[in-house]
């Protein structure tokens, strides 16, 4: 009887460690599935914060803003102070809008490339002034803008997170308070024009 027996033992053996083994394979498959998957899932790279992004789209279009409102202050504008305003803020607002665009480009952000609608109301605004007019309307533009400006840059040269974005911020700050005492300066060389020759 125990040679009859033992074959029928080590077939039943084998037959129930090649089921083992079966079950095992495939129960290890969905686990390496789901954690291949899982590795995809938290691959993502680090985004520059929602409050700093916020913060770049609103100084590129201020910056285009400038960069316009100065070319038509150079057609438009009767004072020849104004001009030179005009003149300063296409060339100091196109420097720091290249430099911020590159800034946001190897961070991959896109910034705006054009005016937003309050900015095209104000130079649809601009565009029907011409001579005194003009200037008084641009440089009081020019002095309400770079007090925001200058409020806005100062926030974030102190409070923003994304460390390349916060360096542009104080970096740009010193020229903006230069142009927001230009701008003042100018407004009031404007209105003393404006009082004088009423007088």
């Amino acid at each position: 009887m125990s040679p009859r027996q033992n074959p029928r033992l080590s077939i039943l053996s084998l037959a129930l460690g090649l089921g083992m083994l079966v079950a095992a394979g495939a129960s290890a498959q969905p686990a390496g599935t789901s954690s291949s998957s899982g590795m995809k899932a938290g691959s993502a790279g680090a985004a520059v914060p929602a409050a700093d992004k916020s913060w770049a789209q609103k100084a590129a279009i201020g910056g285009l803003a400038e960069v316009e409102m100065g070319k038509l202050a150079q057609q438009k504008a009767s004072n020849d102070q104004v001009k030179q305003f005009g003149t300063h803020m296409v060339d100091d607002h196109s420097k720091a809008n290249d430099e911020l665009k590159q800034l946001a480009s190897s961070k991959g952000l896109t910034l705006p490339t054009d005016l937003d609608a309050t900015h095209k109301n104000k130079m649809a605004k601009l565009e029907k002034l011409s001579g005194a007019q003009f200037d008084r309307a641009y440089m009081d533009e020019m002095v309400a803008d770079h007090k925001k400006d200058v409020a806005e840059f100062k926030k974030q040269s102190t409070s923003g997170k994304d460390s390349d974005l916060k360096a542009f911020a104080a970096k740009t700050l010193p020229t903006l308070e230069d142009h927001l005492k230009m701008a003042q300066s100018t407004d009031a060389a404007v209105k003393g024009a404006k009082t004088t020759a009423s007088r």
